[in-house]
């Protein structure tokens, strides 16, 4: 609403595109992302989208320097954990440990909490501290059976967790639990659990296109014997 229309339109139309792209396409969303940000760098909405982007395409600290400045722009804390993902991802997780610590939590909804202490488990790991992690991890919010937009991961992140530790048959009923609640796909927690149960996935498209190979090979080999039999009988002298 602080642009004049016109620009407003065009700043639209890139952002529109942004969110459209940025899950299939990364790095194209990244590009129009740029766009945006050429366009209006002072508008919040534009650099948490550039935020958003750059994150997506693991440039973290680019990211990082756009959800802070979005902060400045806003006075909201909701960017906080990802901000802390990207100090993971620069390869600083006493970083974004230390942020799992700071005031701007509290300030946190619900599924924001939730979402710091996905990070803090992963800072955890990050610096070797699968135990610690695993402890992190468990919470209210892990033992509810409520299902809210956040459980799938919460649950897949701790049976991950346990997984990594050795502890198998808690991973498993884990990866059960975060799957009951993925109801939008956004785990792969059935893949999981095939994978620890020696299920071998196959592609039927693969073994269609091996099937054709195969079968374009016997063809082959069979004109083949027939061209050699054809040269055969007209080299054989007839007989008196």
């Amino acid at each position: 609403m602080s642009l004049p229309k016109t620009l407003a339109e065009d700043v639209s139309r890139n952002l529109v595109m942004v969110a459209r792209l940025i899950d299939e396409d990364p790095e194209q969303a990244y590009a129009y992302s740029r766009i945006a940000l050429r366009l209006a760098s002072r508008v919040a909405a534009v650099r948490e989208a550039a935020g958003f982007a750059a994150y997506a395409t693991q440039k973290y600290s680019e990211a990082l320097a756009e959800f802070r400045a979005a902060k400045r722009m806003t006075g909201s804390v909701e960017l906080w954990p990802v901000m802390a993902d990207c100090e993971r991802g620069l390869g600083r997780p006493e970083r974004a440990m230390a942020m799992a610590g700071e005031a701007e939590v509290q300030k946190l909804d619900k599924a924001g909490q939730v979402e710091m202490r996905l990070v803090a488990a992963g800072a955890r790991r990050d610096m070797g501290q699968l135990d610690a992690a695993i402890v992190t991890l468990q919470s209210s919010e892990l033992a509810s059976n409520a299902v809210h937009p956040w459980t799938a991961r919460l649950r897949y992140a701790y049976a991950d967790a346990l997984l990594a530790a050795g502890r198998e048959d808690e991973a498993r009923e884990w990866f059960g639990k975060a799957l009951e609640a993925d109801k939008d796909g956004s785990t792969d927690a059935s893949d999981r659990l095939a994978e620890m149960d020696g299920v071998e996935f196959v592609d039927a498209l693969d073994e269609d296109e091996d099937q054709a190979a195969v079968d374009t090979d016997v063809a082959s080999e069979s004109a083949a014997t027939a061209e050699g039999g054809d040269s055969d009988d007209e080299d054989r002298p007839s007989e008196a």
